[in-house]
This record gives C-alpha cells, structure tokens and sequence, in this order.
C-alpha cells in the first residue's frame, strides 16, 4: 500500500502540520475503483465525544448476492496517518471485493487501546449495516501494514472477548474470515523494549500504561492467538529496521503449533514495506490466491 511521502511524515512528526492537513492537501491522490463500482466517503462510523471516526467504503454493483469486503487499516506506528494515504486497491476490485478504508484515534488524541476499540467499532459497524450495503458478514477480511497490521490482527483474534470493545457498540458474532498481515507488530513490549528495537511509538501509544506489561501483552497479537484464530496472510521483510522480522516469524510459528492455516511470505532484503512493484504485484497475487483457497472465500460458498 501507498503511504504518507517521508516528508509529509517529517511534518507532521515536527508539528508543523496534521494528518487532516495531509488529507486535504491537493497532492492527495483518490481511490480509482472500476466502473460501476459506487464509493460512500467520510461515513461516521462511531463517535466519541467530538471525534468520529471515518470510513470511506466502495462497494461493487449491488446484486442479489452479497459481496465479501476487505477493511484496510492504515498504518503509521499508532501516532500519525490518515486513511487517504491508503489508494491501491485494484487487487481487491479486480477480484470483486468491497473496500472499506478506515480512520481511528491516534496517540496523541486517545491512547492504547484507543486505537482497538476503533478498529473493532468500524467491523461492528459493517456487521450492522451489512444488509443496507449488501455485504457478506461471513466473508470480511481484515488488512493492515505495520501498525495498521497489529490492529487488523487483534480486530480478528479477539473474535468474541469484547474486553477493549465500548459497552453500547458490540457485535456478539464477532468472527471475521481472514486477516491480512503486512509487517505488523505483534508484540508490543518487545516493540517498546526489545534488544534490537525500542521504538518510541510504542510507549507513547501505551502511554500511562508503558511500564504495565500484563496490558501490553492483552493489546498484542501473539497473547490472543488461538486454535480458532482466522486463517492469517503474513508478509515481513527480512531486512526491515523499524518492526523485527522475529515478530512475524513468531507469529508463524505459534500459528503453525496451534494448527492455524497461515502463509508466511518472505521478502529477502526487504525493508519496512516500499517493496519494489514487481514484489508487490506478486504479493498481492499470493494475496489473493490464499484468500480464494480458504473455504469461507470461495466464490458460490453460500456459508
């Protein structure tokens, strides 16, 4: 996925400008989706106080049959980011899904598990209004990279435990079919304090709760694996400097004990995404070919 230039990055690390400022900023490029396709921008998925939470969702041309959706979460290590910087979707169109591209609070407006609830409140949003935009509850897959990834996993692998999940704003059948995993982080202690890596997005995105390990640990993707965790897609650069390599290759590994169907995808020399177009073209092409072989995916499955 597309994200942020480094130097709107560097702007908005420095203050100088938001995130909102960067999606409205005339060098944003907008989402192409095929003829027929109808896009529904900025929806209010939730609201907190005086903050929404936007998704923009495109949806192919209404049949009588429901359609699968991916939910795509941006990343940008939990303090900045903005769904617009999310514009390739062609692979998914093509293959004729929905999209759902979502916003949730960063850092410096909510702390962890601010972020998760977010998350979570726009699949119950999808859930609920699934008949009004015709959309299949039994075929959602949920996408990420880097931060965006560590959210899509907890999304998915908390199926049911509603324990980050606001009280007015819960789906009691919570299961989604599949999770996209793009060099995400799924130990958030190991990310704060690691031997390798400690990043400070992570104790930020903790924030009072920085030095509790019990609760970095609740809000990381590899305390809340399973044997009924979705099936999971995961795709890390072995060379990356910003979210270790070892999280995905843990990952894998606990996923393979619990007898969880995965696909682990190298990319040798790879760093934190940025991958060259042809690596990416053939990741998405294993993208959706592990998606076509699960069960729940396949076209005609009427579940």
């Amino acid at each position: 996925m597309k994200v942020i230039p480094i130097f709107w990055v560097a702007l908005i690390l420095s203050g100088q400008i938001t995130s909102d400022q960067v999606r409205h900023s005339s060098k944003n490029i907008p989402v192409k989706y095929p003829i027929g396709y109808s896009a529904y921008l900025n929806k209010v998925y939730t609201k907190l106080n005086d903050w929404e939470g936007l998704i923009d969702i495109y949806l192919p041309p209404r049949t009588d049959k429901p359609t699968p959706i991916i939910i795509n979460i941006h990343g940008g290590g939990w303090n900045h980011g903005a769904k617009e910087s999310q514009i390739d979707f062609e692979t998914y169109f093509n293959a004729g899904f929905a999209v759902a591209n979502i916003e949730y609070r960063v850092s410096k407006q909510a702390t962890a598990p601010a972020a998760i609830q977010d998350s979570r409140s726009a699949l119950f949003y999808l859930i609920k209004n699934a008949r009004e935009l015709n959309i299949d509850t039994n075929k959602i897959v949920v996408m990420g990279s880097s931060a965006g990834a560590h959210l899509a996993l907890m999304v998915g692998l908390l199926e049911n435990d509603h324990i980050f999940d606001g009280e007015n704003n819960v789906i009691n059948h919570c299961k989604v079919a599949a999770i996209i995993d793009k060099y995400g982080i799924t130990d958030v202690w190991d990310w704060a304090y690691g031997t390798n890596i400690q990043s400070k997005s992570a104790t930020t995105w903790l924030g009072t709760k920085k030095t509790d390990i019990a609760f970095a640990k609740a809000v990381s993707p590899v305390s809340n694996l399973k044997k009924s965790s979705p099936p999971i897609f995961i795709v890390h650069g072995d060379s990356d400097p910003v979210v270790p390599y070892r999280h995905s290759i843990d990952l894998h590994n606990k996923l393979l004990q619990l007898g969880v169907k995965n696909e682990f995808l190298v990319v040798k020399g790879g760093q934190h995404g940025n991958f060259e177009k042809n690596k990416n073209a053939e990741i998405n092409e294993a993208i959706i070919k592990f998606l076509m072989s699960l069960d729940a995916l396949k076209p005609g499955n009427p579940n």
